[in-house]
């Protein structure tokens, strides 16, 4: 069945990992057209790209958001096989389903994941690829940060969307005044047995990252498949990211010095969040460059 571009509504999309776990999608735009396949960063759904994929269906793209294992909608893994790798694999294996190529955006976790499918699992089925605040060397003390936030509630999680909001707000203070409302975090957050609320992504996930120093081995991964990519790239980086500092830049560059690079003035770590409009609009230029 054709699916019109100017669809307001997401389809919604299952696909079968080689090892038995399901994930889910919802796409917008028809799928006869060039795509764009989106991975979320660790802890997020699919819903952190819902206003750029419906922009992109709009634009004339077969725009995929996609729940990572693990996360949202997608599977809980029960062998927890939560590597660099595996997410690598299951974005080569959902790039493959597209009629053509599609460009891979990836933020964060789906950014390194992407770097792997692009350089390592898929070089041949990925058509350009955009990182949004990730590279292979980061801010090890911003990647404590996150990760204490996100193990912080895995226990007790939340007695209300009140309280989560809050958590958020305290995390996040230079997004004061525009705190997360219940409709908004229903999307992020399941309802427990015990009537508590806890983050909507396995609690595996998280365990075993505490420790945010990354093997040797699996950086040096990252800069190998990065170093093989050979389709364009741009690399997006929020001006304020605690994550990415001007060192992890100049060593992107280096290690691929076709990329191109952004920054986003007033955005942090999350950059669709913080600054959303911005973030579409260089999105749009480079797939208008391609």
């Amino acid at each position: 069945m054709k699916h019109s571009q100017s669809d307001a509504t997401p389809r919604r999309m299952a696909f079968s990992m080689d090892d038995g776990v399901r994930l889910l999608g919802e796409a917008y735009g028809d799928a006869e057209k060039a795509g764009v396949l989106l991975a979320h960063g660790g802890g997020q759904t699919r819903y952190a790209w819902s206003r750029v994929a419906q922009r992109l269906g709009k634009a004339g793209w077969h725009a995929l958001a996609l729940d990572l294992r693990g996360h949202g909608e997608s599977d809980w893994d029960k062998a927890r096989n939560y590597t660099l790798e595996r997410y690598g694999l299951d974005l080569a294996a959902v790039a493959a389903s597209f009629s053509t190529p599609p460009v891979l955006v990836g933020a964060s976790l789906g950014g390194n994941a992407g770097l792997l499918t692009a350089g390592r699992f898929a070089a041949g089925a990925i058509r350009a690829l955009v990182l949004v605040d990730i590279t292979p060397k980061l801010d090890q003390d911003g990647v404590d940060k996150v990760l204490g936030f996100m193990g912080r509630h895995l226990e007790d999680g939340f007695e209300s969307y009140e309280e989560a909001a809050k958590a958020i707000s305290d995390y996040l203070p230079e997004r004061k005044g525009r705190q997360s409302n219940a409709e908004s975090l229903a999307r992020y957050l399941r309802p427990r047995p015990d009537g508590r609320l806890a983050w909507h992504w396995d609690p595996a996930f998280i365990i075993g990252r505490r420790s945010s120093r990354l093997q040797e081995d699996t950086v040096k991964s990252l800069e190998s498949a990065l170093a093989a990519i050979q389709v364009p790239i741009l690399l997006v980086r929020g001006s304020n990211s605690e994550l990415v500092n001007d060192e992890s830049v100049s060593h992107f560059l280096e290690l691929a010095p076709h990329a191109a690079f952004r920054d986003v003035t007033g955005a942090g770590h999350m950059i669709v969040g913080d600054r959303n409009d911005v973030f579409a609009e260089m999105l749009d230029d480079f797939l208008g460059s391609l």
